[in-house]
């Protein structure tokens, strides 16, 4: 069972044409499949459109949301709703191409767990082009999740992969890197990619910005959620260090007959003694937290949550 998760905002013009594409890609499959379309507070006829399309097909399922909420939040309702061993994703507006579905899924069967597109020859103005690629490699090299297009709509999953992995603000475009923190394997394949004819992009400089402040969030919590004194000890012992160097520097200076209480390098020699002492204090009462966390947990669940395969 494959279900294809739609977040839609204002496509009344693009559903009835996507899903006519969707059939035509999954036929002679012989895989069941299902089409999960997310209305995310459109202000046209996009519902509309939607409920006609469940009324005429069996294997069509609409979630409405009460406003707009972003696509994130979308995506983890559609998620919520998705009934197949495997989900598919694509952006509702027709850009992404159907006909890829087929590759993803091969792509998927050779082991890996998700497979994301990438969109080598983006149908696109040159003021999105040239961010997305900005945006991507300094997300690739924060991440360490070495992707092309870390944004493309079109992916491939197995339903384990999104199973409790919760999306809000612009946590959508770091899918694959949540998924490579939890221990899954992630890889991209190129797709067709297609000039937009019905409505107009909602993205905006904005959203690079928060996204990249989302992106902090993900790589934090990947990396040093279960270790945080690893990230704020790391950074305490090195100002800790340079102002005790500072401070032994002006110790010697001051020994010599100089005077030194008017030097700016004596406050910030102290400053960065204070502010290591800090973030020492500051990862220790994190790990205190992650440690009592972890203890209520039980040690069996975390086990069970970490483990992906066991032979018997």
């Amino acid at each position: 069972m494959i279900s294809v998760v739609i977040p839609v905002h204002d496509e009344e013009r693009s559903v009835a044409l996507l899903y006519d594409e969707l059939v035509a890609a999954f036929s002679g499959g012989g895989r069941a499949w299902e089409a999960v379309f997310v209305d995310d507070g459109s202000t046209d006829g996009t519902f509309e459109a939607l409920a006609r399309l469940h009324d005429a097909n069996d294997n069509v399922r609409v979630v409405r949301l009460r406003r707009n909420f972003g696509k994130a939040t979308a995506l983890d309702a559609g998620f919520g709703e998705a009934a197949g061993d495997v989900i598919v994703t694509i952006d509702g507006d027709l850009q992404d191409d159907p006909a890829e579905i087929p590759r993803l899924l091969a792509k998927l069967d050779e082991g890996y767990d998700l497979v994301s597109g990438w969109k080598t020859k983006r149908q696109d103005p040159l003021t999105r082009r040239i961010p997305s690629k900005i945006f991507n490699a300094v997300a690739g090299k924060v991440s360490g999740v070495r992707l092309h297009d870390m944004n493309c709509g079109l992916k491939a999953y197995r339903a384990e992969v999104v199973q409790g992995m919760q999306l809000y603000g612009e946590l959508h475009r770091y899918t694959p890197v949540l998924a490579h923190y939890r221990g899954y394997r992630v890889t991209e394949l190129p797709v067709n990619h297609r000039p937009r004819e019905h409505g107009r992009s909602n993205y905006g400089v904005e959203r690079y910005v928060r996204g990249f402040l989302d992106l902090l969030t993900v790589t934090f919590m990947g990396r040093y959620s279960h270790r945080p004194l690893h990230l704020f000890g790391g950074l305490g012992l090195f100002a800790g260090m340079l102002g005790f160097v500072i401070l032994v520097y002006l110790t010697v200076v001051k020994l010599t007959g100089h005077a030194i209480g008017q030097r700016p390098l004596l406050t910030l020699g102290v400053l960065l003694v204070v502010v290591g002492i800090q973030l020492l204090s500051l990862g220790l009462i994190s790990e205190l937290i992650t440690s009592h966390h972890e203890e209520r947990a039980g040690g069996a669940d975390r086990t069970t949550r970490l483990v992906c395969e066991v032979l018997r």
